[in-house]
């Protein structure tokens, strides 16, 4: 197994003090199979520090900093990259992850180590169609 540890900081000025900011910042670490390609490796880290960055700016309040695109995604716009999953999609894909013998914690953990998300609900819409192709392709348990 592979550790990835990944962090975001950012300082934004205190409004009304000169000389003064405050710091914000979110770090993440995941484990990654030792099986993957270099590329592979490189779409997680880049995938797992748009996961980090976006929480802090959300944090902030702030613009949300769009996730960076992978290869494949470079042809679409940023704002259809950073939309979220449906709920539709959602359900769709742990409705056929539960009918493919794959419980909830292992889902968890596969969209972890492919997208950097914690769960599904973190995915954009783009992963999620991505892992519903994968396991519509994958044989049932």
């Amino acid at each position: 197994m592979l550790k990835l540890n990944t962090s975001y900081s950012k300082k934004v000025p205190v409004p009304g003090q000169d000389y003064s900011s405050q710091s914000y910042h979110a770090s993440v670490e995941i484990e990654l199979s030792d099986a993957l390609e270099p590329g592979q490796i490189q779409a997680r880290i880049r995938d797992t520090f748009a996961m980090v960055r976006t929480a802090v700016e959300r944090e902030l309040g702030g613009a949300e900093a769009p996730p960076a695109p992978t290869r494949r995604e470079a042809g679409a716009s940023d704002a259809e990259n950073a939309r979220p999953a449906s709920n539709r999609q959602i359900k769709y894909l742990t409705d056929l992850a539960a009918a493919r013998g794959i419980g909830v914690r292992e889902l968890n953990a596969r969209l972890g180590e492919r997208y950097g998300a914690s769960s599904a609900y973190e995915l954009t819409r783009r992963q999620a169609s991505e892992a519903i192709d994968a396991l519509q392709t994958s044989k049932a348990a």
